[in-house]
């Protein structure tokens, strides 16, 4: 799992860097487009091709547009926030997560959990900051949808759980995400230039390394043991703003990415005690 963070902590300095050069559409889709192949060869490696075929196509069709609207919103956001501050809004994904699963899968959350939630949505309004001087941008505004999207996916992902096999979700998903975007953006599609060809190429690694090390983690432990190290996200984020772009998160956001991280972290563990509790 820490290898899947960093790697896609990697993944997202790429798209931060391609995103003031290209239309938002297109990095999304230059995104699918460079781990695609990568992936390709994973599944048919292991499973081989029968297993892409014979899955639920509304549901990969729904992850396919969800997809879009997650890449294109933190590729636009990423254009002018430093990536620990969209890290920050981002990590309000997986309350929503939990939010949505109780509300459409029927699982059940205590209300201690519903306390973490809301407390956690108001870290995400300490880093927005709506009084008009802090995050409360178009470009804040777009993490926020991209967690959103992000969230939503997840609960699809659950529900595909039953019948596909992983290799099949995290081919397709790449895959028509490159059809939607690429169609999305052919109007406005500008040749690559030749210095980013080195981007794209540590993108689609990076990528599909970060794919496959976290189907890993997940299939090796139990999701409420590993799933917190997704929060040393934030650490990345941290050191890549300030080697590379020379920028420090200010003390509100991290403030506010305190509060939603202790959230996340509370509800994992309260979800995880619950579940023993249930099921000794």
């Amino acid at each position: 799992m820490l290898l899947a963070v960093a790697a896609f902590s990697v993944m997202d300095v790429c798209l931060k860097t391609l995103s003031p050069h290209y239309p938002p559409m297109q990095v999304t889709a230059l995104r699918g487009l460079s781990s695609l192949p990568l992936i390709t060869a994973w599944a048919l490696l292991d499973g081989g091709p029968a297993q892409l075929l014979r899955v639920r196509w509304p549901l990969h069709l729904l992850r396919g547009a969800l997809s879009i609207v997650m890449l294109s919103a933190f590729v636009y956001a990423l254009r002018s926030l430093p990536l620990a501050e969209a890290y920050s809004l981002f990590f309000v994904g997986p309350l929503m997560i939990t939010a949505l699963a109780a509300v459409v899968l029927h699982e059940r959350v205590h209300w201690r959990g519903w306390t973490a939630i809301a407390i956690g949505f108001a870290g995400m309004l300490i880093v927005l900051r709506p009084t008009g001087t802090g995050m409360l941008t178009l470009a804040g505004l777009a993490v926020v949808v991209a967690a959103a999207a992000y969230a939503i996916s997840a609960v699809v992902v659950r529900v595909l759980g039953r019948s596909d096999t992983t290799q099949a979700m995290t081919f397709w998903v790449l895959a028509l995400t490159c059809v939607f975007a690429g169609a999305l953006a052919w109007r406005e599609w500008r040749p690559i230039v030749d210095g980013d060809w080195g981007v794209l190429a540590v993108l689609g690694i990076a990528g599909a390394l970060g794919q496959y090390a976290i189907t890993d983690a997940f299939q090796r432990a139990d999701a409420s043991r590993v799933a917190p190290l997704d929060y040393t996200a934030l650490v990345w984020g941290v050191a890549f703003d300030y080697f590379l772009w020379h920028t420090l998160p200010d003390a509100m956001t991290l403030i506010g990415a305190a509060v939603i991280v202790a959230s996340g972290l509370y509800l994992i563990r309260h979800e995880r005690v619950h579940v023993e509790a249930e099921h000794p």
